[in-house]
């Protein structure tokens, strides 16, 4: 590879997004001379660019045989699928991807998938949370056990458990507040 130091007499190297015409230049270059050392390339093509910027330029945006357009979902499921049996080996999964770069897969994956994927873990961890704690809750409550209310040993009987008006359609088998004082009179 032809990697030569960084002199201050050097021309000033170009950042940034790249031009049509700069762009145009690399194509029409790469068409008449084919890749070669990228460096090289970069300095006889006339751009004011890095070999690596200009062949990432070359390899991912402007080769004929790039594939332009979104992702479809046959495609989206085949990246999941590659990505669930390889992890993040991107260029072996864009082999199994005609026309896809594998940084253009790479940057669908995190800007698209695992988006989706980090807000349903958040939104299930959420839910079995708040089942969790309405599980823990149930049980508190089917769990506790009854117990009378006390009541110091001086009271009398009736004053501990004061009776209830009973509801004005009770029927016969029940006995009124006016019944007892009779039968209490009565004794």
């Amino acid at each position: 590879m032809d990697k030569s130091p960084c002199n201050s007499q050097d021309v000033e190297v170009r950042k940034g997004p790249w031009t049509m015409e700069e762009d145009l230049i690399l194509i029409n270059y790469i068409a008449n001379h084919g890749e070669g050392v990228w460096n090289s390339l970069a300095k006889a093509a006339g751009l004011k660019r890095t070999g690596k910027s200009c062949r990432l330029r070359w390899l991912n945006y402007l080769r004929p045989d790039v594939k332009r357009g979104n992702i479809t979902p046959e495609e989206q499921l085949l990246i999941m699928e590659l990505h669930a049996k390889w992890g993040n080996r991107w260029s072996k999964i864009a082999k199994h991807l005609p026309g896809r770069t594998d940084n253009e897969i790479k940057n669908f994956w995190r800007t698209r998938i695992q988006k989706h994927i980090k807000q349903a873990e958040t939104f299930s961890a959420q839910s079995s949370e708040a089942n969790e704690q309405a599980s823990l809750s149930q049980i508190l409550h089917t769990t506790e056990v009854y117990s009378p209310p006390s009541y110091p040993p001086n009271m009398q009987d009736h004053q501990a458990f004061p009776m209830a008006p009973l509801p004005a359609e009770a029927n016969e088998n029940y006995w009124s507040m006016e019944d007892l004082w009779l039968l209490n009179a009565d004794q």
